[in-house]
């Protein structure tokens, strides 16, 4: 079978937070994936063996070859050195380029055809900035690196799909930036994405208000009445897309309701993630659409009070490892096979 399986691209993210270690956890998911796969972990080896030797991991550690075929217990491993030696739970903004030289160099794989898909162990924004480097998430880096105008965030689990108009921004800017193109551009990467990533022919589309209430016909607040009630109507009319809303956010995420759509596009992130991550934390996953690659994430951060203890739960990166290689495999079996 050597010779036939695409290859994910795992980045082990901030190396001071549980991202080494959880990718450490993978050999535990390599061999019997179905459909199969490659991983490769993109990170610092000597930290991943002085990680792995602290926690006592059975597991060992190979520099990637494409052509040698997986092997049982076996982590491979592309290396991507880190600045200055890293301790687990506790930042350096030193190795801050070290971060994003991991999501660059998984980034030119798959753009290259080197690479499938990449999936991406948590990074830490804060001390990234703290080095200097304007940092506003994966999302955001990935969309600027591939020249994307617009990229949409979603999260998925607990049975649940969420994405989002507005990602990381504060709660003071969310209203201006829910503008008419955001809405529908947004809506047509959602549609087209849910087509193309899980295979739903007419995607239902559970669209949330902005304001409590959805506005209460103009009471509450007009973004639902003069910015996104039009583009529903427009996008139906013209193109026929299954859109509900805009919805009350607070009864959206009842079962009566979400039994009616496949998805869930909320205005902005705690509005969606809040419930998302209730029903599914540690076993959700981040995914971007709109990327001309596939890229999906887990859904937590960098759990720097779990770093090196071995409690971090992996679950969320097994699952966004499955769900990678379930889109190359709806794509048409990505761009590269090992």
């Amino acid at each position: 079978m050597n010779g036939r399986w695409p290859v994910i691209a795992v980045t082990a993210g901030e190396p001071a937070g549980v991202g080494p270690e959880i990718c450490l956890r993978l050999p535990e998911r390599t061999i019997g994936l179905s459909p199969p796969a490659r991983l490769v972990v993109l990170a610092d080896r000597a930290l991943l063996a002085a990680r792995a030797a602290a926690l006592r991991l059975p597991v060992t550690l190979r520099d990637w070859d494409p052509v040698q075929p997986p092997a049982a217990g076996t982590l491979d491993v592309l290396h991507v050195p880190v600045a200055v030696p890293s301790t687990a739970g506790h930042l350096d903004k030193a190795n801050a380029a070290h971060v994003l030289a991991l999501l660059d160099r998984a980034l030119a794989g798959c753009r290259s055809g080197e690479f499938s898909a990449m999936v991406t162990a948590p990074v830490h924004k804060g001390v990234i900035n703290d080095a200097g480097i304007p940092f506003t998430g994966h999302t955001e880096y990935l969309a600027e690196r591939t020249a994307t105008p617009r990229v949409v965030m979603m999260l998925a689990g607990g049975g649940l799909r969420v994405a989002l108009v507005t990602t990381h921004l504060p709660l003071k800017d969310v209203p201006a930036a829910v503008t008419a193109t955001a809405v529908e551009e947004t809506l047509r990467i959602l549609h087209r994405e849910m087509q193309d990533k899980y295979g739903i022919a007419n995607p239902r589309i559970l669209v949330a208000g902005l304001n409590p209430h959805a506005g209460e016909g103009g009471y509450l607040g007009r973004e639902e009445i003069e910015v996104i009630a039009p583009v529903l109507d427009k996008l139906r009319a013209d193109e026929g897309m299954i859109l509900l809303g805009p919805l009350p956010a607070d009864t959206l995420f009842s079962a009566p309701v979400l039994a009616r759509g496949d998805c869930v596009l909320a205005m902005y992130h705690d509005q969606g993630l809040t419930a998302l991550k209730y029903a599914s934390f540690g076993h959700g996953i981040n995914v971007t659409l709109g990327l001309p690659i596939i890229r999906t994430s887990v859904d937590h951060g960098t759990a720097l009070e779990l770093a090196g203890s071995g409690q971090a739960d992996p679950g969320s990166l097994f699952v966004a490892v499955e769900q990678a290689i379930a889109m190359v495999e709806r794509s048409g079996g990505g761009a590269s096979r090992a």
